[in-house]
């Protein structure tokens, strides 16, 4: 049988065939940095230049702590789930999102929040509790009723000699003329109308946050 992390893999996460692929990076006089041999595909529909990336989905081994930036923005813009690549769950309080608990963080959170997480499907999102070890530390169901395309998380770059230098990695939108200086390597989505759903209500059992059914 094979082992379990070869059972589930999530359709965003990268795997280790899928290196950083060679480029230069230059100054575009007047647009930003962009790169030497840049080819179409390199930019996203709104000009914003992506991060290049082997794609070579299950080559070698998975690399949960790594997320493949194209799959990501795919994901994001289509409303895929993050694991199966099936449309995310959609009612009529919202597309369901799984995401890590920081209600702490404010009043009302995750409302108004920028995340780079795309959303789940009802049945990958009992695996998702089971198997990740990032959700075992507490994690939270929410449904979202609008969720526009906010910009972008990548490394920003200034000026520099012989070649651009990064200087922060920031989430940039895309109405911000600095998104022109940015490298992406993922699609970001804001987060309104969110609604928390008890774990319950969607697999049909008490979970704990360690994935065993109580």
């Amino acid at each position: 049988m094979a082992p379990q992390w070869m059972r589930v893999v999530p359709y965003v996460t990268a795997w280790s065939a899928e290196q950083n692929l060679p480029y230069e990076l230059v100054e575009r006089p007047g647009c930003g940095v962009g790169y030497a041999d840049e080819l179409l595909t390199d930019r996203d529909s709104r000009g914003v230049l992506w991060h290049r990336v082997a794609v070579r989905r299950q080559v070698g081994r998975p690399e949960f702590g790594r997320v493949h930036p194209l799959r990501q923005r795919r994901a994001m813009l289509r409303l895929l789930c993050q694991v199966c690549a099936g449309p995310a769950d959609q009612t009529e309080d919202g597309v369901l999102w799984l995401l890590r608990d920081y209600q702490d963080d404010w009043p009302g959170w995750p409302e108004g929040m920028a995340s780079v997480e795309p959303p789940v499907c009802v049945p990958c999102f009992a695996i998702s509790l089971k198997l990740c070890p990032a959700l075992r530390r507490g994690a939270v169901a929410v449904r979202v009723r609008e969720f526009p395309i906010a910009g972008v998380r990548g490394a920003v770059y200034r000026n520099g000699v012989p070649a651009p230098v990064a200087v922060a990695a920031a989430n940039v939108s895309y109405d911000d003329p600095v998104v022109r200086r940015v490298v992406a390597t993922a699609l970001v989505r804001e987060l309104r109308g969110c609604t928390l759903v008890p774990v319950a209500e969607l697999t049909g059992t008490r979970v704990s946050m360690n994935g065993s059914k109580v």
